[in-house]
C-alpha cells in the first residue's frame, strides 16, 4: 500500500488518540508508574517483576548475527551470561566487542564489553566462559538456561540435550526444522519440566498488542476479513544479505590489506574505529582454518556443478534445505505468527485460531543455482471466522508473499475490517484508518448499542503513544529485551501460572504454518493447496504434515 508521508502521519495520529482514548486507564496507570521510555515498560506492561532478583545464569549458544542481537537487547538485571559457545572465530569476536562494520551493525549487536563495562576481551572472560562446540557448555554446572540462536537444523537437538542436561531453554525461531522435532521439543520440556520459549518477539511487542486490542476488546475494525502480509527484500546475485562472503574471498583479503595501509595514515581520531574494524575482520578469516565436518556439515555437489563445501553450509546455512527453512521459515513465521495473533484476537475468548488451509507457489526465480531455497513465495491461508461453525463461508484469508530482487514496501501487515483498516510497518509504526479512507483523522465514540466505533474528526488528538511512552523515547522496542525478561523471570518465579507467552503449544503452531507451507511449495502436483489437520497442532499427537512420527528417543538426541 502507498501512503503519503501526510497520510501516514494521520494514520499514526489516528492509531494513538483511539489507543489513548479506549485504553485510557489502562496506559495511565502503567505510564504513572514511572516509566520515562520504551526501556522497562515491559514489565509493567505485561505484568513481570522490575527485574528477576538474582540474576539468571545463561549461556548463549550461537553468537551470530541473531546471537548478537539477543546478547545487545537482553537485560542484566534479569540475565547474567557467564558463557558463550560458537565455533566461529567471527562470531566470538563479536560476541565480545560487537559488530563494528558499521554504526547501525553496532547499534543492534553492541557485545559484551558494551553491555558490562568491560575495558577489554581479557576482563570479560574472567566472566564470560568461551566453549567451541555447545555441548561442553551443557556441562558448565554454572549456566542455568541457554539462549539458542544456531542455524535451524540444530534448534531440537541443542534444545533436548540443554533440557537434559538440567538447562531452562529460549531458542530462536522458528522453533524446530520439522513438526516432528517441534513436538520432540515439547514433549521433552514437559517430561524436563523445564521452560522452553521459543523466540516469536512480537508476541513481546507493545505495539503489536496494542494493535490486537484494536481487533479484539475494542472490536474497531469491525469484523476481521482480509490480511495482507509481505516481506521484500532487494536481494540479488552479487548483493544477498544470505551469501556472505567466505573468509578465503579475495575481496575480503583485498579489503583487510587496504585498512592496514589506511591505518598507517590515519588520523588520530580515526584510529581505534579502524582498528576494531581491521581485528573483526581478522577474525572473520580465521574462519577458514575451522573444520565444519567435525560439527556434522557436509558437502555436496550443486545443481550448477559447483562444489558447496562444509564451510559454505555453515556460513550461508539459510540457503540449504537441510540446514535451513528458506524465506517462510527465516521471515513468514513471523508474520504469520502475527496474523494468527490479529484473528485470535476476533474470538475474544484466548482461543488460538488454526488456519483451514494453505495455497502455495514459489521458485527459484532471480538467482542461479548456487542455493537450494526459493527466492519467490506466495502463499495464501484460509481462516475460519467467527460464526464459521455455522456458516463455511465464513472465513478470514491472509495472503503473504516474500521476495528477492526488489524490497518495495519493505515489511508488514495490512490488516482490513468492516468498518477499519490497520497497517503495521517493519515493527515499527501501526496507522489507523476508518474503513479505505486515507486522509481522515479518526476519534472514538459509542454507537447506539454501547460499542465503541470510529468517528471522524477534524483535528488530530493527543492520544498516547503506543510502543513509546513518550515521543522523545526513541523507536518502539521489538520484543526481543521483553521476551527474554520474561523467560527469566518466569524461571525465578516458577508457576503453572508463570509461562513465557511464546511456549511450546504456542510456537508449534507458527512452526505447523511455516512448514506446512514449504511442503505445500514443494507439492506442485496438488497445486500447492494442504489442508491443515488439528493433530499436526498437538505436540502429543503422532501425526505430522511430512508424515515422520516424534520419537525422543532418537541417537542424535543422546549426549555424545
Amino acid at each position: 500500500m502507498y501512503l503519503s508521508e501526510q497520510q501516514k502521519t494521520i494514520g499514526k495520529e489516528n492509531f494513538a488518540e483511539v489507543i489513548g482514548v479506549s485504553r485510557r486507564d489502562f496506559l495511565t496507570g502503567t505510564l504513572a508508574a514511572g516509566v520515562a521510555s520504551g526501556a522497562g515498560l515491559g514489565s509493567l506492561y505485561f505484568g513481570y517483576g522490575r527485574s528477576a532478583g538474582n540474576p539468571v545464569r545463561v549461556g548463549i549458544i550461537g553468537t551470530g548475527d541473531e546471537g548478537s542481537v539477543l546478547i545487545g537487547a537482553h537485560t542484566p538485571d534479569y540475565l547474567q551470561v557467564v558463557a558463550i559457545a560458537d565455533i566461529r572465530p567471527y562470531n566470538i569476536f563479536r560476541a565480545f566487542h560487537g559488530d563494528v562494520s558499521s554504526p547501525s551493525a553496532l547499534a543492534a549487536r553492541p557485545g559484551l564489553l558494551s553491555k558490562y563495562k568491560w575495558k577489554s576481551e581479557d576482563e570479560a572472560r574472567k566472566s564470560v566462559k568461551v566453549y567451541g562446540g555447545y555441548e561442553e557448555l551443557f556441562a558448565d554446572s554454572n549456566v542455568e538456561a541457554v539462549v539458542i540462536a544456531l542455524p535451524l537444523h540444530l534448534h531440537a537437538q541443542a534444545s533436548i540435550k540443554a533440557m537434559r542436561a538440567g538447562k531452562h531453554v529460549l531458542t530462536e525461531k522458528l522453533m524446530g526444522h520439522s513438526v516432528h522435532e517441534c513436538k520432540e521439543m515439547g514433549r521433552v520440556a514437559k517430561e524436563t519440566n523445564k521452560l522452553l520459549a521459543t523466540g516469536h518477539q512480537r508476541h513481546y511487542s507493545i505495539l503489536y498488542d496494542n494493535a490486537v486490542h484494536t481487533i479484539g476488546k475494542a472490536k474497531l475494525l469491525g469484523d476481521l476479513h482480509s490480511i495482507r502480509a509481505q516481506w521484500h527484500r532487494g536481494n540479488l546475485p552479487g548483493n544477498d544479505s544470505w551469501k556472505p562472503a567466505m573468509p578465503g574471498d579475495a575481496s575480503l583479503v583485498s579489503k583487510l590489506e587496504g585498512w592496514k595501509k589506511d591505518l598507517e595514515k590515519a588520523k588520530p581520531s580515526d584510529i581505534d574505529a579502524l582498528q576494531k574494524k581491521i581485528a573483526q575482520l581478522t577474525a572473520q578469516l580465521l574462519d577458514a582454518a575451522i573444520d565444519p565436518a567435525k560439527f556434522g556439515y557436509t558437502q555436496i555437489t550443486l545443481p550448477d556443478g559447483s562444489t558447496r563445501t562444509p564451510l559454505e553450509e555453515l556460513i550461508r546455512w539459510r540457503l540449504w534445505n537441510r540446514t535451513g527453512g528458506g524465506l517462510m521459515a527465516e521471515l513468514g513465521s513471523h508474520q504469520l505468527d502475527a496474523a494468527g495473533i490479529f484473528v485470535s484476537a476476533m474470538r475474544g475468548d484466548g482461543t488460538k485460531v488454526r488456519p483451514l488451509s494453505v495455497t502455495a507457489v514459489g521458485g527459484r526465480q532471480i538467482f542461479p543455482a548456487d542455493r537450494e531455497i526459493d527466492d519467490h513465495v506466495y502463499c495464501m491461508f484460509e481462516y475460519p471466522a467467527p460464526g464459521y461453525e455455522e456458516d463455511k463461508n465464513k472465513k478470514i484469508v491472509v495472503t503473504y508473499s516474500s521476495i528477492n530482487g526488489n524490497g518495495f514496501g519493505d515489511y508488514g501487515e495490512v490488516v482490513m475490517g468492516t468498518k477499519g483498516t490497520l497497517v503495521l510497518e517493519r515493527e515499527q509504526d501501526v496507522m489507523l484508518y476508518k474503513g479505505a479512507t486515507k486522509d481522515t483523522r479518526v476519534t472514538v465514540s459509542k454507537a447506539k448499542d454501547g460499542t465503541p466505533t470510529l468517528d471522524t474528526t477534524e483535528s488530530g488528538g493527543a492520544g498516547y503513544a503506543t510502543g513509546k511512552a513518550a515521543p522523545e523515547s526513541g523507536p518502539p522496542s521489538r520484543g526481543y529485551t521483553e521476551e527474554m525478561e520474561h523467560w527469566a523471570w518466569c524461571i525465578r518465579n516458577p508457576s503453572p501460572d508463570n509461562q513465557p507467552r511464546c511456549k511450546p503449544e504456542v510456537a508449534i503452531a507458527d512452526a505447523v504454518i511455516a512448514l506446512t507451507s514449504n511442503i505445500a511449495l514443494a507439492k506442485p502436483e496438488a497445486r500447492g493447496r494442504i489442508d491443515f489437520k488439528p493433530e499436526w497442532f498437538d505436540i502429543f499427537n503422532d501425526e505430522t504434515p511430512e508424515g515422520v512420527v516424534p520419537d525422543i528417543t532418537r541417537d542424535s538426541y543422546k549426549k555424545s
